[in-house]
């Protein structure tokens, strides 16, 4: 088995079994079939809707009562309070919404049966390819997306003239045009119903032939080519959404493109992917299994079978749909990354601040793909003009606020029920993300430039938001829910809303943290550091439960949905840093008690909450149950093209189930490196490399009997560098050895420079 290439004996019949190419703004989904190719192609702005004011304008002066009920325990008068007089306006699905920007269809008409059927797509390269035999004729198809071209292209070979009618079509609003061999389709995205504010962008999709020899013919719908032995088709796509006109930008980057040939276009795109690519190898074992294609190996898995280069190819394709998804300059990953068929998809594929675009990007910095955290950061720091409005709005605060969704028009308002949208922590967990790309990186000016800057409003709203709770004269959250869970009040009632959510508090104290951190390194806000270090003694703390669980809100309540999807509470173990075994073993034997209660009650679920489960037991250390997990995750939650499946698809559960992959062999949250934290017992020899820690290091290790064998300690910052690792380690560098720090019988500590490498040996 080729560990980088994806293979199928047969084409694509749905959707989820077609093979995702994309370059971070232009994805395409390809089908591979024999009379009839279908290309699906997506551009990341192509976005129904107009921005609209969607505060409620009577949040403010009912702030104050909601709070005074929920203080009192009034809990269900409070939530119908806000309800009608805090939450601001919900549009109905599908009038703001991402859309697909189209199909090509190549219609072949083969007359012959045909054989040696193979499609694939090779992650190393990110090409996919269709090729058969049709009597004595061989074919050939491939498609990529360059992210230096900017351009989809296919190419199309036989040894044989191939004959092919190409059409480029849309389900609506869509103007087709053809003439001087090319295609242009155009229109503008425009959601479900009649409302104004339903019309969103204006796109143009071009389509271009390159061809040597052979016919080309106009038709009404499209092109036909005839007689060729090659042809090479090339798309390129704009929107109006970043300011452009659409067909001005898409008629640039077809004139760049069609003076190339097709060899360059296909070298400059594979060196460009294989630059990020290349950067990280893994090595989980061999398996008995035959030669089975992707869909048929599995198939092997979900009927109780393991394969740990099923598994070593499902990580490396959660890092390749990354960087197919976000590159510096797109929209960031949505649900569905970039890749939708349809008018309305599922949620909107919108972006969902609860948890699911953060973990679109927990594999981005451990698994060397830090680019594509940009364009989170960027969307980050456009959410601040809509959130400045909403904080000052709603609560009365400075700083900038973001609630439970969002989308390519950046609203920041609490909408929809209380249950999932009064919860006012979304950019607050987003500005995780900027100071987690800094401390693997340690780039000060960015620091100073772009995180603190966006990091230091998001603290100053909960400077203010906070609230002093009169029976314990501790700062409180609130009103706010536990995403997105309800409990049963002493009176039998379920509702949703508390002052004081754990996972809120947990958030808070993460954001005060990274704040008096940063202004510490940058030298600035003296005062503000004060202030957010007052507050951080005053902040209400983790409690754990009676029954030994890690209580979810200030008050054990009983939960009408005992298994629920979200863990939101141990926010504070991953993706926080606040609870682990070794600093606080208190705490995180009261969230294995919280996970075990979940999964006693069908918790895990969906395939992001799986994913989810995978990166919690990495970091209790427990690597035989994280294992469990992530085989969970492909037997119960996982596509035949390896998409996640949360029907019918949402790429979160393949961008967390790759972190926690990361997460089982290399952890670095606690100040130091370690080594195979959460090794499983049925990967006793293997080998990983490019895993990047905290601090500005590369790392290698290779494994033995479950035990590092060796590990390589590339330093970019030369700071100092503390080792845990499963056995005692000697360090050299240049063959020689050097001086360490014993810290304890498994962990050391020892000085690096910068682009240093170190080697350990146990």
């Amino acid at each position: 088995m080729d560990n980088n290439c994806l293979w199928y004996r047969q084409p694509a019949k749905e959707w989820v079994e077609a093979l995702p190419v994309g370059n971070g703004r232009l994805g395409a989904m390809v089908f591979g079939g024999i009379n009839q190719e279908r290309i699906q192609l997506n551009e990341d702005s192509v976005w129904s809707g107009q921005p609209i004011e969607r505060e409620n304008p009577e949040a403010l002066e009912n702030l104050p009562l909601a709070r005074e009920l929920l203080f009192a325990g009034q809990y269900v008068e409070a939530e119908k309070l806000v309800a009608e007089k805090i939450m601001g306006l919900r549009i109905e699905g599908g009038i703001h919404t991402y859309q697909t920007l189209g199909d090509l269809t190549l219609d072949f008409s083969h007359p012959k049966e045909v054989t040696e059927y193979r499609r694939s797509l090779d992650l190393d390269t990110a090409i996919a390819t269709v090729e058969y035999h049709m009597g004595d004729g061989n074919y050939r198809r491939e498609v990529f997306v360059s992210a230096v071209d900017q351009a989809i292209v296919i190419r199309l070979t036989g040894n044989r003239p191939i004959t092919t009618d190409l059409v480029l079509s849309r389900p609506r609003d869509a103007r087709i045009q053809v003439g001087n061999q090319q295609i242009t389709m155009s229109g503008q995205a425009i959601g479900d119903g009649g409302e104004d504010h339903a019309a969103g962008v204006d796109f143009v999709a071009k389509l271009a032939v390159q061809l040597v020899e052979g016919q080309i013919y106009t038709k009404s719908n499209g092109l036909k080519v005839e007689g060729v032995s090659s042809v090479t088709l090339l798309i390129t796509a704009a929107t109006s959404y970043r300011g452009q006109d659409p067909d001005q930008v898409a008629s640039q980057q077809m004139t760049q493109v069609v003076e190339q040939s097709y060899t360059d276009l296909r070298t400059h795109h594979i060196e460009e992917h294989q630059r990020l690519f290349r950067r990280v190898q893994i090595d989980l074992g061999t398996t008995e299994l035959p030669d089975l294609s992707t869909d048929e190996r599995l198939e092997a898995v979900k009927q109780g079978g393991e394969d740990p280069l099923l598994l070593a190819q499902y990580f490396q394709f959660g890092r390749y749909l990354l960087m197919s998804s976000s590159r510096p300059g797109s929209l960031p990953a949505n649900l569905q990354g970039l890749w939708e068929a349809t008018m309305n998809p599922p949620w909107n594929a919108d972006y969902h601040i609860n948890i699911n675009i953060q973990m679109n990007y927990w594999p981005t910095e451990v698994c060397n793909l830090a680019e594509c955290h940009q364009p989170f950061f960027d969307f980050i720091d456009r959410l601040r003009v809509r959130g400045r409005i909403t904080a000052e709005k709603t609560y009365g605060c400075r700083g900038f606020v973001a609630h439970h969704t969002t989308d390519a028009l950046l609203f920041t308002s609490a909408i929809g029920h209380p249950v999932y949208g009064m919860w006012s922590m979304g950019a607050g967990w987003s500005c995780q993300h900027l100071w987690e790309h800094f401390l693997y990186g340690g780039d000060q000016t960015f620091l100073a430039e772009t995180a603190y800057p966006i990091m230091k409003e998001a603290a100053l709203f909960f400077v203010d938001y906070l609230s002093e709770d009169p029976a314990t004269g501790q700062l409180v959250s609130g009103p706010s829910s536990s995403p997105e869970n309800s409990f049963r009040t002493s009176t039998g009632e379920v509702s949703h809303l508390v002052m004081g959510c754990t996972m809120d508090h947990q958030i808070v104290r993460d954001s005060f943290n990274s704040c008096v951190e940063a202004s510490r390194l940058l030298d600035i806000d003296h005062e503000f550091r004060q202030q957010l270090e007052q507050m951080l003694e005053r902040l209400a703390p983790n409690q754990i439960g009676s029954d030994g669980r890690l209580m979810e809100w200030t008050e054990e309540f009983e939960e009408p949905e005992p298994g629920h999807r979200h863990i939101s509470h141990l926010f504070g173990l991953h993706p926080g840093n606040q609870i682990s075994p070794t600093q606080t073993p208190d705490l995180a034997e009261a969230c294995r008690q919280t996970l075990d209660y979940r999964l006693r009650h069908g918790g895990g679920h969906t395939g992001w909450s799986r994913a989810w489960m995978i990166n919690f037991y990495a970091r209790l250390l427990d690597g035989n149950t994280a294992y469990h997990h992530l085989l969970a995750l492909l037997r119960q939650s996982t596509h035949p093209n390896l998409f996640d499946d949360h029907p019918p698809f949402q790429i979160d559960g393949n961008f967390g189930g790759c972190a926690g992959l990361a997460e089982m062999l290399l952890q670095s949250q606690a100040n130091e490196i370690h080594l195979l934290p959460a090794l499983p017992d049925v990967w006793p020899q293997g080998a990983i490399s490019g895993l990047r820690a905290r601090g500005g290091f590369e790392i290698d290790i290779a494994w033995q009997d479950g035990k590092m064998a060796q590990a390589m300690v590339k330093s970019g910052l030369g700071r100092s560098c503390q080792v845990r690792s499963t056995t005692q380690v000697q360090v050299s560098a240049g063959g020689h050895p050097i001086e360490v720090e014993t810290v304890d019988d498994n962990t050391v500590r020892f000085q690096t420079q910068p682009g240093g490498q170190y080697r350990l040996d146990a």
